[in-house]
């Protein structure tokens, strides 16, 4: 039996490829990385909140002089940490294309409001 018969080359080849379409395939590569990146970020962000969730609490319970500037300065990076994590959920990437559907229908409708307002009235 003969092997099958191999092409010379890949059927998206560089000289197959608009440039366009290689531009957007690297943007979402880029995405890609980013994304993957904030994620390790906050799941090393949530174990930091954890741990020093649980020391703080262990410290509550402590009886030492020095315990006081220790818990606040526990909060001080729980609550940096908390800032940290919901910071990043809302981007402007995030949000910008709802924003401007918004702004653009929202406006549509008033424009439109108007028009019949003025038609009716």
């Amino acid at each position: 039996m003969k092997p099958p018969k191999q092409s010379s080359g890949p059927p998206f080849g560089k000289e197959n490829q608009d440039p366009e379409f290689e531009q957007e395939l690297l943007k979402v590569e880029r995405a890609l990385v980013a994304l993957k990146e904030r994620y390790n970020q906050v799941q090393a962000d949530k174990a930091s909140q954890k741990e020093l969730q649980q020391r703080l609490g262990r410290l509550r319970h402590s009886k030492l002089p020095n315990v006081k500037a220790e818990l606040k300065q526990i909060q001080q990076q729980l609550e940096e940490l908390e800032l940290n994590l919901e910071s990043q959920l809302f981007s402007w990437d995030s949000v910008k294309e709802p924003f401007w559907q918004a702004v653009r229908f929202g406006g549509l409708g008033v424009i439109i409001g108007w028009l019949l307002k003025s038609v009716a009235g």
